[in-house]
């Protein structure tokens, strides 16, 4: 456990004041992204101050106002959860790290490169965001920022987001067996023939028609019947 020469400080304004919480650098940001759960251990000094560092403590009535308690875990949990965090540099570069991983895994799902039909290479989408200087922002969720990134790339790289449509015929020998796992494609439709054939048409992004197909047909043994639909 951190003590107050490691720890770092979380805080956050509420109607013009400012409220400080000394944390342990490592738990405080593994509750904010919720991989801890509790709030043991991760409050350094029970308090909650307006200047950290000069130690100057807000007063019951004032924490009373602001957050509606004077309740130092729900506080700090308001806190950790909306406020901002000092993060160590290498927390930082983690969790910049692991949003650049997830945008580009969202954008080798979800985009094609429009010249090609086909995705784009992780290598090719890192070298992209290196040389566009896009700026990853650690707090905010992959998705939530994917519109300003796209922003950044578009110059640099073609990138067209796209959705195909398939139909797929499997033959009853396996049809009810991975039914269960076709649905997590997407199946817009699906039509049971009398043989015990299942028809299905699915909606997926053009950037995993690949892994759609690989996944088919190592479920079916290959003998799945596939056929794009305009």
């Amino acid at each position: 456990m951190a003590n107050l020469d490691t720890a770092i400080i979380a805080h956050m304004d509420v109607s013009g004041k400012h409220f400080e919480i000394y944390v342990d650098p490592d738990l405080g940001y593994m509750y904010r992204t919720g991989k801890k759960p509790e709030l043991n251990n991760v409050l350094i000094v029970e308090d909650v101050f307006e200047n950290a560092k000069k130690g100057e403590r807000h007063t019951a009535p004032e924490l009373m106002k602001a957050f509606g308690t004077t309740d130092i875990f729900k506080i700090a949990d308001i806190i950790l959860k909306k406020g901002e965090i000092q993060l160590t540099t290498e927390q930082k570069r983690k969790m910049t790290e692991e949003r650049r991983k997830q945008i580009i895994a969202i954008l080798m799902r979800e985009a094609i490169d429009p010249r090609t039909g086909a995705p784009h290479t992780q290598i090719r989408l890192e070298q992209s965001l290196e040389q566009a200087r896009v700026k990853i922002d650690p707090f905010k969720e992959a998705e939530q920022q994917l519109e300003d990134v796209l922003k950044e790339l578009r110059p640099i790289i073609p990138l067209k987001f796209e959705k195909v449509r398939i139909a797929v015929k499997i033959s009853p020998e396996y049809a009810q067996r991975i039914y269960g796992t076709l649905k997590n494609y997407g199946m817009q439709r699906e039509e049971w023939a009398p043989s015990g054939h299942l028809i299905a048409v699915f909606e997926i992004s053009a950037g995993i028609q690949s892994e759609f197909y690989d996944k088919i047909n190592k479920l079916t043994a290959g003998s799945a019947e596939t056929k794009i639909l305009k």
